[in-house]
């Protein structure tokens, strides 16, 4: 007999959840509107910033956060090797360079202790990325930023409701969220920009809709990078629950922690201090020292019928597209962490007997 399958994300949305996102299709209005507005203004407080800007997907979030700073062509900002591919290429369609970082070995994130060594004349932004559910060291980060009048963009994609010491990430620089379905909160698709600064919060509010200041009036060469009012009424629905899948993920996290702990060659991620970890992604290492190798362990899973997903595969630099623009990096953390690392399940849709067949899975393997 077949075991039921266990996907590796799976959005927990509830029937209630459809009668704003009912009630919003009838009535026709469905482009930017009401419901995006107000979307924006919760988002924002939850955050902790000013501003909230909704967008189409996170990718649009970090393409317009960067082209709102006013970069130029052959401007450099530093950024994560280790993440998924729209971190970087955000950067490179704003027309700037993107600059590679080794990571930290436990966090995934960038390592502050390499930043400067990379900071040249024509640095004039770090983009971290809160990788997994994790904040990057962002006092660190801060601090670099200050002295080299660095700007500070915070790709938070995957780390809706993380905190480092007192503050959400996203609301230290300018913030970046994806809502894709695989994320903690869920509009089917996407996204949204945070900040404290007004003036980029309005220059983002005109570059997304084709650069228009007024109606008709287009000052600046912008895009169609609005959320629509469908996304919205989910956003709202599903920014109220975001405290509760995260701690959902986080009591998952703890049982597969302890499982993994028990298992010679594998390794749990690592919780740094000063924050918390809101674990969009469950991603332990397979060590030589582990009996299988990675491909044998991922097999044996999906045999199982629980699904994996490796996260991520090659360093950016190493993209068939960044080896054509010239990419020649070799950053030995990274390199080790795309051939060891391996992500479970861990999302809130979870059931208890399905978490205890995955660590079942794994002491037995």
């Amino acid at each position: 007999m077949l075991k039921e399958f266990i996907p590796m994300s799976k959005p927990l949305i509830y029937e209630n959840d459809l009668n704003l996102l009912s009630k919003t299709i009838l009535s026709g209005k469905l482009a930017y509107g009401e419901l995006a507005f107000e979307f924006e203004k919760a988002f924002a407080r939850y955050i902790g910033t000013s501003h909230a800007v909704s967008v189409s997907s996170g990718t649009s979030a970090l393409h317009l956060a960067i082209l709102a700073c006013g970069f130029n062509k052959g401007d450099e900002i530093i950024t994560s090797p280790f993440s998924f591919i729209a971190s970087a290429n955000a950067i490179l369609h704003s027309n700037a360079t993107p600059v590679f970082v080794d990571i930290d070995p436990v966090s995934y994130n960038l390592d502050p202790k390499l930043i400067e060594s990379k900071i040249n004349a024509r640095t004039k932004a770090i983009l971290g990325v809160h990788l997994f559910g994790q904040a990057f060291d962002i006092s660190e980060v801060e601090d670099i930023c200050k002295r080299y009048n660095l700007v500070l963009l915070e790709d938070a994609c995957q780390s809706h409701g993380a905190h480092y010491q007192s503050k959400k990430v996203g609301s230290f620089g300018v913030g970046c969220f994806s809502f894709y379905p695989t994320k903690n909160m869920t509009t089917g698709e996407g996204g949204m920009i945070t900040t404290s600064d007004k003036s980029i919060a309005d220059r983002c509010r005109i570059l997304r809709n084709q650069g228009q200041e007024s109606r008709y009036y287009h000052t600046m060469l912008g895009h169609n990078y609005r959320m629509d009012e469908i996304k919205a009424s989910l956003g709202l629905t599903q920014l109220k629950r975001l405290n509760h899948f995260n701690r959902k993920r986080d009591e998952n996290a703890k049982v597969l922690t302890k499982a993994v702990n028990e298992i010679s060659g594998l390794i749990s991620p690592g919780a740094l201090p000063d924050r918390n970890h809101v674990y969009n992604q469950f991603t332990i290492r397979v060590t030589p020292a582990y009996k299988l190798s990675r491909n044998e362990l991922i097999a044996y899973l999906e045999d199982n019928g629980i699904g994996c997903a490796v996260h991520y595969p090659l360093p950016i630099y190493k993209q068939p597209i960044y080896k054509e623009l010239g990419y020649k990096d070799w950053l030995p953390v990274a390199e080790q962490a795309a051939i060891e690392v391996l992500s479970l399940p861990v999302h809130p849709s979870i059931t208890c007997r399905q978490l205890n067949r995955i660590t079942q899975a794994l002491l037995s393997a």
